[in-house]
């Protein structure tokens, strides 16, 4: 909705969202209802905190917000969008939000209900669904493409990866390999449709041998590797394809591995193949606050 009203404003559809233009102009909507500013940005004093959204304790219709000024400017911008979701969602419930690391940036496992929200929230905001699929459609999905529209919507590689797992069409695996342990999966709705899993062959999982997540000798595969799907995933037929992408950050402790997997065959007793349903959370979000 808020980029409905952005849209309207400027007749286009912007790829590069102007968060500053969005805070000032949340209170004069129906989202910024009974508040008269919400005030720039400022760095935290507060090493621990990732982002806070406050209330002026003097007067109500004054908000601000905080971040943390050692991340990186892509971070930033997800935490201040974070903030601005807290603000449209939660501020009727409480005056003060502080959002340490666990907090923001898709701590799926470990962050309460409202903060899972503001991170779905700051996802939509910043990479519409529709602008990404404008952009990934009829185009070979490698991590040179999703790495280029990261740099356009102005977020980090990894919040653009989760957001093209959220959204793809595609069986698609997310992993994010922490000192060579599995810190977190995310899955694609068609790969949880198909029930398609990595297999685990510890606790916490490592990388499968015969895989390029287990070689350390490619640090960076960004085009993608052909390989049998059977290799990573449960259930799968040895002649089902799958591409396996890796992309290793600086001292190479963390790892991301994507995998993109042929459609699935389909079953006669599976009808969740016929089930078209939406799998924008933020759609979700604005139909429970109508309800």
């Amino acid at each position: 909705m808020i980029l409905r009203w952005m849209r309207v404003a400027d007749e286009e559809k912007a790829a590069y969202i102007d968060l500053d233009r969005v805070r000032e102009g949340l209170p004069t909507t129906p989202y910024g209802e009974g508040v008269k500013i919400i005030k720039p940005p400022m760095a935290s004093t507060v090493s621990s905190v990732e982002g806070m959204l406050v209330c002026n304790p003097n007067d109500p219709a004054e908000w601000g917000i905080f971040y943390n000024p050692e991340a990186s400017p892509e971070r930033q911008r997800f935490t201040i969008a974070h903030e601005l979701g807290h603000f449209v969602l939660h501020r009727a419930k409480r005056r003060t939000f502080n959002c340490d690391k666990a907090a923001v940036h898709f701590s799926q496992d470990t962050a309460a209900n409202i903060e899972r929200e503001a991170d779905e929230f700051a996802s939509n905001l910043l990479m519409p669904g529709d602008v990404l699929r404008d952009r990934i459609t009829s185009q070979d999905v490698d991590l040179h493409l999703l790495s280029g529209l990261a740099k356009t919507f102005g977020v980090s590689f990894e919040a653009l990866c989760i957001r093209f797992i959220k959204f793809t069409e595609k069986r698609a695996i997310l992993l994010h390999w922490d000192n060579g342990f599995l810190k977190y999966e995310w899955r694609s709705r068609s790969a949880v449709l198909s029930n398609t899993r990595i297999r685990r062959l510890s606790d916490p999982a490592e990388p499968l041998r015969d895989t390029v997540a287990a070689d350390e000798s490619i640090p960076q595969e960004w085009n993608g590797i052909d390989m049998s799907a059977a290799v990573w995933c449960v259930g799968e037929q040895p002649y089902m394809k799958l591409q396996e992408f890796k992309h290793s950050y600086g001292g190479r402790d963390r790892v991301l591995t994507l995998l993109i997997l042929e459609d699935a065959e389909p079953r006669r007793w599976d009808n969740s193949w016929q089930n078209q349903e939406s799998f924008d959370s933020f759609d979700q979000f604005v139909s429970d606050r109508k309800s």
